[in-house]
């Protein structure tokens, strides 16, 4: 043990605790920052790589008791932030000017509730103190409008010196570009694919997106040319795949997974939506309306993550309706509490990547 108390004898007493994701030391990492000794109390600040860390407290509580294993130590105070890493550049492709990490949100069917975990995931992370936007790719029915709280909103169009360049719409701490702020209530849109590939290229590089941790992209269903425009054009930090534990979603969940994985995109794991029923009046009960255990076999099978299962609650599809995400109108509920853990598991997994 250090005989004295130190700046330096903090660092050494911290140089084994690791970040449990990264597998690294803290002090390797330049996570251990502004150590302070006064009289005895020791404080000092902890930059985790995401705000949105599932393991925050464990990590403060294994400095807390390194640190106290110094001679003469009163107090610890730690301080915690954070800085999102950036995702590794690729020479192929183009990213975004301030945007750190892009990430998909797709699925292999329609129907499985892809666009409501892109919503509550990118709420979930601006509510931990995360920069968020939200791209809607599904070109042919943008609803994050809706449930985002901004079906009355729009996009302002400004001219730049490149040519127009779009303001997104804001709410509940995300950023959104949507199809259907361009479009009229009842208004089809009726397009080819190059026309598809041209909006989804507007929506990447002519928006003013400004600093951003997390760039989510709520792809439209199938494996088609949103899918590949996207996987072509930026560098992705990687897919989520939605699926439910029915056996057709899961079929085409693996479609969709391996469509990502064939064309370089890390997929950060599954996530099984309407895992089971909670009946309001019995919320003791589970019911397993689409199957059970679904989306847990097929990521074993895979060899992937399950990020998380969320059950099937009516203030789920409440709060999507009238614009209050879950994550917000009641983030103790079953569901709620899925989507949140579910976000810090992803952006867990992209900080990884970022530094692995």
């Amino acid at each position: 043990m250090l005989e004295t108390l130190s700046a330096d004898s903090v660092f050494e007493v911290l140089k084994p605790v690791q970040d449990p994701e990264l597998r690294k030391s803290l002090v390797e990492l330049n996570m251990i920052r502004n150590v302070k000794i006064d009289n005895g109390n020791v404080s000092f600040t902890l930059v985790l790589t995401t705000p949105a860390c599932p393991l925050r407290q464990f990590i403060v509580e294994d400095c807390e008791r390194a640190i106290k294993t110094l001679p003469d130590v009163k107090t610890v105070s730690v301080d915690v932030t954070a800085e999102t890493p950036q995702q590794k550049a690729l020479p192929d492709r183009q990213g975004i000017t301030g945007v750190k990490n892009i990430l998909a949100i797709s699925s292999g069917k329609g129907g499985v509730g892809k666009s409501t975990i892109a919503v509550n995931v990118a709420v979930a992370l601006a509510q931990a103190g995360a920069a968020v936007g939200l791209i809607d790719a599904d070109i042919y029915g943008p609803n994050t409008p809706t449930m985002l709280g901004l079906a009355d909103s729009g996009m302002m169009v400004q001219q730049g010196a490149a040519g127009e360049v779009l303001e997104p719409a804001f709410n509940h701490g995300v950023k959104l570009v949507s199809m259907g702020f361009l479009l009229n209530k009842d208004q089809p849109v009726i397009w080819r694919g190059p026309m598809l590939n041209g909006i989804i290229r507007q929506f990447l590089y002519q928006v003013r997106w400004g600093e951003l941790d997390y760039l989510i992209v709520d792809m439209p269903p199938g494996t088609g040319d949103a899918q590949l425009t996207m996987a072509q054009a930026v560098p992705m930090a990687g897919a989520v795949i939605v699926t439910t534990p029915q056996t057709v979603a899961l079929l085409d969940s693996r479609r969709g997974l391996k469509m990502f994985q064939q064309l370089g995109v890390p997929v950060l794991g599954i996530v099984e939506n309407m895992s089971y029923f909670i009946p309001p009046d019995l919320p003791d009960r589970q019911y397993d309306i689409f199957g059970s255990a679904g989306g847990e076999k097929t990521a074993q099978e895979l060899q992937v993550p399950l990020l998380g299962c969320v059950p099937l609650e009516i203030p789920l599809r409440e709060g999507g309706d009238r614009g209050l995400p879950i994550v917000i109108a009641d983030p103790n509920s079953a569901s709620g509490q899925a989507l949140t853990a579910i976000a810090q598991q992803i952006a867990a997994r992209v900080s990884v990547a970022a530094l692995g």
